[in-house]
């Protein structure tokens, strides 16, 4: 089981001044939509070259649309870059739109 937590937990945390590294996988027209403030940009087809930039020092919130694409990058960031700080937003941005910030666009 890959590490997760919800989107209530999410804001809880960052409610809370926690510095939580927020990446979001999704594509750049996804990304423009919509996005959880303070998150940034490294689509799952670029996140090979672009791994570096994950902070392996603070925790660090993975973010799709419903959860999918982020658990991939999960799974491989652990296993081809032995990143133990990862955790993916159950239910992705659409449950982040629904149970914590309507103001989110759903899509």
């Amino acid at each position: 089981m890959l590490p997760e937590l919800t989107p209530e937990d999410l804001h809880a945390r960052l409610q809370h001044g926690e510095d939580i590294q927020l990446i979001d996988v999704r594509q750049p027209e996804e990304f423009a939509y919509c996005r959880i403030e303070g998150s940034q940009l490294i689509p799952l087809g670029e996140l090979a070259r672009r791994a570096e930039e994950i902070d392996p020092d603070r925790p660090t919130v993975l973010i799709c649309h419903h959860g999918v694409r982020s658990m991939q990058a999960l799974a491989y960031l652990q296993h081809r870059h032995e990143l133990t700080n990862l955790l993916n937003l159950r239910g992705g941005i659409h449950a982040w739109s629904l149970r914590v910030d309507p103001s989110v666009a759903v899509y």
